[in-house]
């Protein structure tokens, strides 16, 4: 067909009775609608096609009727194989009710079985979902009675162990982009995310299936810029138009220029969150951030870590990312979750988890729906709610470091901060702390055998997963310990060396976290040498800013100089050293008042040719002696003749 575009429901007549259906989607984010509806229609008035199997990585849903919502009949679906069902109850119902086959397999697994799929491989081979609820020795991700083939097997490779996820042919994908030829070529200039398009259309032609994508608008034939091409026309059988109204960029915003990247928002302006039970949970995980790092922030309560850490002004100095290919800047929640305001880059969902799969991400925050003795962690499955594990399990079994983030019960939990204090005002009907979890999610056995790093924060105390077990390492201030933590676990923790939360967390205003997370406090930088009576301040990496960072350093340098009671020598080590043009004259003004005061002499160092000059220029407008060099062994040589006099 040269010319490729025809109706949805011309379309979707290609699919047939027991085809395998991969529908691509994050939430709303690539989610086809268009297709979904027309498929819909079509089984409500014809009983066709019937019996499906379907899978998808991240659930294409709004939690209520859209997306995959909208094939959740009696018969049109026989077996479902999803990685996230939160957003698709609908279907989750039918699998609860033994209506279906259902499996919930890791997201970032069967982001890469596409991969596997398209290239005729053999399945997923991987260490993700070992001693989980995926693990063939305990559910193999089997869903309910009805569902009885194994999808992963247990295999042991040169002595490790490792899961196997089974590949299978998918006969038909709906895909979604933004502008397409007649020739079929797509791209997603508008799309908010690539997700796995590429890699589901070429598992689906590989299959010898065929592949719908639901487009914005239609090109003239050969006007596509090639590079900005992310489904190529070969892989591509038919192309639908859809709706506007089918086709919002997320669930939660019609477009944005910032999620696709055409346009970048100032960042300066987001609302600090009310001090409440998130927000101490949001400050508690912030203490955790890896300056330089890159990051993962979960749905739901790790989302305020982000806010948290904007309002501290510390997110310019790392990574945040979200598992659907978003690399930088400020992940988004609810229905936009999945899509970030300034992005520094959007790459393929596979890739993400490649990359986050070999450990490449140095702290990641997830939610805690249940946490038990052996640390493990359930959000999957709890009584009558199936949730699925997403991509919670490949991010949690992979992080350097992972911290849980809940509150301590839930259920109509009511707290007061009062005076820099907790106070539990009404417990939540439900403990999340539970002797030994529904499902588990996350294996804190493996965690301790592998040394990863583990934290439980909530609102009122810290855990953490140490070789010997589950420990109480912080506790807030004003709580009972007896009645507001232990008695409202069904285990006790271990009690070695329990400490009070910080304080800051529990007032309002901002925390001072630049400050710690990044060595900017001033106090950790200035060391003392009685013998030689020199004050050396190590400023390599350090940055002023504001008003208040001139006058942490002014009120930190002369509180040790008054301590000494004497003049000394000063050297200053200003590499790397950042001074915002703003500030510059209040803190050039400030050396002047100290030097006047408490220095018998004072040399400063720095490899930087430009910092020497301006700081030369700087002191001798206000009549100070510069003495600055370029290395430290000249900046002491110098001290050294001075106090010789």
């Amino acid at each position: 067909m040269k010319d490729k575009i025809v109706s949805a429901d011309e379309a979707v007549a290609i699919i047939r009775d027991r085809d395998t259906l991969c529908s691509s989607g994050f939430v709303g984010v690539g989610t086809p609608d268009e297709l979904l509806m027309a498929l819909e229609r079509r089984y409500r008035e014809t009983r066709h096609p019937a019996d499906l199997t379907l899978l998808f990585a991240a659930a294409p849903g709004d939690s209520r009727e859209r997306g995959l919502n909208r094939l959740a009949h009696d018969g049109l679906i026989k077996r479902v194989v999803g990685g996230h069902w939160a957003l698709v109850p609908k279907l989750g119902e039918l699998a609860l009710a033994n209506r279906i086959e259902a499996y919930n397999l890791p997201l970032g697994c069967i982001s890469h079985l596409y991969r596997n799929i398209a290239a005729r491989g053999p399945g997923t081979i991987t260490k993700i979902g070992l001693r989980t609820f995926v693990d063939p020795r305990l559910e193999g991700g089997k869903l309910n009675a009805r569902t009885t083939e194994d999808l992963v097997e247990l295999l042991t490779i040169d002595d490790e162990e490792w899961l196997r996820y089974k590949a299978f042919p998918i006969h038909v994908a709906l895909l979604r982009g933004t502008t397409a030829d007649p020739a079929g070529n797509i791209t997603m200039e508008r799309e908010a995310l690539t997700l796995d398009n590429l890699a589901i259309a070429m598992a689906a032609k590989n299959s010898r299936g065929f592949v719908i994508v639901q487009v914005e608008r239609i090109a003239a034939a050969n006007t596509l810029n090639p590079r900005t091409v992310q489904i190529p026309g070969i892989l591509v059988d038919c192309v639908v138009v859809a709706e506007p109204e089918n086709h919002p960029q997320t669930y939660g915003t019609p477009y944005n220029h910032a999620f696709s990247g055409r346009q970048r928002v100032p960042m300066d302006r987001i609302k600090p969150l009310e001090l409440d039970e998130r927000k101490i949970i949001a400050r508690r995980c912030a203490f955790e951030l890896p300056p330089g790092g890159v990051v993962n922030l979960g749905i739901g309560m790790p989302e305020g870590v982000a806010a948290v850490g904007a309002e501290e002004r510390v997110l310019q100095h790392l990574t945040l990312t979200a598992e659907p290919g978003i690399i930088g800047g400020m992940p988004q929640g609810g229905l936009n979750f999945g899509t970030a305001l300034n992005p520094d880059a959007v790459i393929h969902q596979n890739q993400q988890f490649d990359f986050y799969d070999g450990g490449g991400l140095d702290l990641a925050c997830l939610g805690m729906a249940q946490a038990d003795a052996a640390g493990n962690v359930n959000v999957s499955r709890f009584s009558n709610r199936l949730a699925g594990a997403g991509g919670f399990i490949n991010i949690s079994q992979s992080a350097k470091k992972i911290v849980f983030a809940g509150t301590f019960t839930s259920g109509g939990l009511k707290v007061a901060i009062e005076d820099g204090a907790l106070h539990i005002l009404r417990e939540g009907s439900s403990r999340k702390f539970v002797k030994a979890v529904e499902q588990i999610t996350f294996s804190g056995e493996r965690a301790a055998e592998t040394g990863q790093s583990v934290y439980y924060v909530t609102e009122r105390c810290v855990f953490e997963r140490t070789p010997a077990g589950v420990e109480l390492i912080e506790i807030a201030p004003g709580v009972d310990f007896e009645r507001d933590v232990l008695g409202q676990m069904d285990f006790k923790p271990l009690l070695r060396n329990v400490r009070q939360m910080d304080a800051r967390i529990f007032r309002d205003g901002t925390m001072g976290l630049d400050h710690q997370l990044l060595g900017r406090n001033p106090a950790d930088r200035i060391s003392y040498d009685a013998e030689r009576n020199i004050l050396f301040v190590n400023f390599e990496g350090f940055e002023v800013r504001t008003i208040e960072d001139v006058d942490l350093v002014r009120s930190e340098v002369e509180r040790r100089c008054k301590e000494i009671g004497k003049p000394v020598a000063l050297i200053v080590n200003y590499d790397g050293f950042y001074l915002d043009p703003i500030v510059s004259d209040t803190y050039f003004s400030m050396i002047a008042y100290l030097e006047k005061r408490y220095y018998s002499s004072a040399s400063r160092y720095t490899t930087s040719a430009f910092m020497r000059m301006k700081l030369g220029e700087a002191l001798t407008e206000r009549h100070v002696a510069p003495h600055i060099f370029e290395t430290q062994a000249e900046a002491e040589h110098f001290a050294r003749s001075r106090q010789s006099r």
